[in-house]
């Protein structure tokens, strides 16, 4: 049995070892560029159109596009298949039942013969909201190809949907192609696909996948990240408090639009998950964590956020860039924005 002064001797050694390792992250929270270079991304994004801004546009269509680019977007996010003859084609679903209202894939069927998207669409980060686009002159599914030649100073942001090895060969290919190295985002939700495109194209700047975002996290609560090396330049994460519409403090919410989430969203979901939500909201949403990351050269994008108080919760949470359905309202919030920081 030890002796009282032996234990506290034990205790004594714990605590000088548990508060250096506390002091010596915190310190290295503040000042990561003592153990690590500072990444230098070519490009800063503000103005971020998912799929081109599907709210008010065929997504991901070259209409879209450049609806979204005249709207002076700094990048297009979109997403990648491919094709039953090799071409990469520029759409969220293999499946395009949802977007063509024709039972195919397009891993089953060859580009030319894909159908034309119907104009009655549903925007899915706005709870399946219905819009409509009878006017649309472009109703043709694009090739990641058609992009990158018709915006070619343009950033974009591509999701590979698939770890297939040919489509992950092809997409670098096309980077390479049209040097757009400097100029491209790219990653998946699957952690392998990022690593065999990262394995081909270690220029090419990459978001963080599901999982390691959860690594990330767990890193950061756990004092470790200052630590780890990091070969991701982007952290592109959802603003878990959009899916109920606001949060507790902050800015009034477009009124229509707070209305349907509540009619058609917030109010049918459990309280366990709003408390769900919430909790995740909070360990994503570390100022702490962004400020980090931007010291580091990591940028911070959060998606989809509709509306003028999301957008300004994220700014104000140190996010780089905003990725939205809705490229006019974001345009529009930005040159308010900056019109009241010149005053």
């Amino acid at each position: 049995m030890l002796e009282p002064a032996q234990v506290w001797l034990a205790m004594g050694i714990v605590a000088a070892v548990v508060g250096g390792y506390a002091l010596t992250s915190l310190f290295l929270l503040r000042f990561p560029t003592l153990l690590h270079r500072k990444k230098q991304l070519k490009f800063t994004c503000k103005h971020i159109s998912h799929r081109g801004g599907c709210a008010e546009g065929l997504e991901n269509t070259m209409g879209a596009f450049q609806h979204a680019v005249d709207q002076g977007t700094d990048m297009l996010e979109l997403d990648v298949q491919l094709s039953l003859d090799g071409v990469v084609v520029v759409s969220h679903d293999n499946a395009i039942k949802r977007t063509t209202s024709v039972d195919v894939k397009i891993s089953d069927t060859n580009f030319a013969d894909l159908p034309l998207l119907r104009t009655n669409q549903e925007v899915t980060f706005l709870n399946a909201l219905p819009v409509c686009f009878p006017d649309a002159e472009d109703r043709s599914f694009c090739r990641l190809r058609d992009v990158f030649e018709a915006f070619p100073s343009v950033v974009i942001n591509l999701d590979i949907k698939n770890d297939d090895d040919e489509l992950i060969a092809k997409v670098g290919e096309l980077v390479r192609e049209y040097n757009r190295e400097h100029l491209t985002v790219c990653g998946s939700a699957l952690a392998t696909a990022i690593k065999k495109f990262h394995d081909q194209n270690p220029e090419v700047p990459l978001f963080f996948s599901a999982k390691r975002v959860v690594q990330l996290v767990l890193l950061f609560y756990s004092g470790l990240l200052p630590f780890f090396p990091l070969r991701e330049s982007c952290f592109e994460v959802p603003m878990p408090s959009f899916l109920l519409g606001a949060i507790p403090g902050s800015p009034g919410i477009i009124a229509e639009f707070q209305q349907f989430l509540r009619d058609q969203w917030a109010d049918t979901v459990p309280t366990k998950y709003k408390v769900l939500i919430r909790i995740v909201d909070c360990l994503l949403m570390s100022k702490v964590l962004i400020r980090h990351l931007d010291r580091r050269g990591i940028h911070t994008y959060l998606w989809v956020l509709n509306t003028d108080a999301d957008f300004e919760r994220a700014f104000s949470l140190g996010a780089k860039g905003v990725m939205t359905d809705y490229p006019t309202r974001l345009r529009h919030f930005l040159d308010e924005r900056e019109a009241l920081n010149k005053k």
